[in-house]
């Protein structure tokens, strides 16, 4: 019987941020800044026939929290929604908001929860040195993934502690 051989050594490293960001302009802010400014000297690639840019969003998710308050402010019911990208996100919350026959079903008047809104984007970044790896940022971490060169966080850790919002 054959053996498995290691073909990589490949690498994970979690940054746990003190305090969550703070809303979905900042976090998405972040993102965007990462993508048109490119901190990382990513550099695009071809694969499958198609050229990619050197970071690009590889998947992302959004949801948010909107409580049904009565009148004496006690919550009576809950709405999570979950969306596939920051402008589902704004619209599904401007949606719920202003959804009057939800509030009378539940009993109560809509009121935001952003504390417990929940946001991640996983990025995918092409290294000069031919090495794809990914950066997932959310509300609490900033997680690298599959990488095999300490440069490369090393450079990721870098930009990390230039960003307020992750220290």
């Amino acid at each position: 019987m054959a053996d498995f051989v290691e073909t990589s050594n490949t690498k994970t490293a979690v940054r746990q941020i003190p305090a969550p960001i703070a809303d979905i302009a900042t976090f998405e802010a972040i993102v965007a800044g990462v993508i048109a400014d490119n901190p990382f000297g990513c550099v695009e690639y071809v694969q499958g026939g198609s050229t990619h840019p050197g970071v690009e969003r590889n998947r992302e998710s959004y949801s948010l929290r909107v409580n049904y308050e009565d009148v004496e402010g006690n919550v009576v019911g809950t709405v999570t929604v979950k969306a596939p990208d920051m402008a589902a996100f704004n619209a599904a919350a401007t949606a719920v908001l202003n959804d009057a026959a939800l509030e009378t079903a539940l009993g109560g008047d809509a009121v935001r929860n952003p504390d417990a809104d929940a946001f991640s984007c996983q990025l995918k970044c092409h290294d000069a040195s031919g090495e794809t790896y990914y950066v997932a940022l959310a509300r609490e971490s900033v997680r690298i993934t599959s990488y095999e060169d300490d440069a490369v966080l090393a450079t990721v850790e870098t930009w990390a502690d230039g960003v307020a919002a992750l220290n």
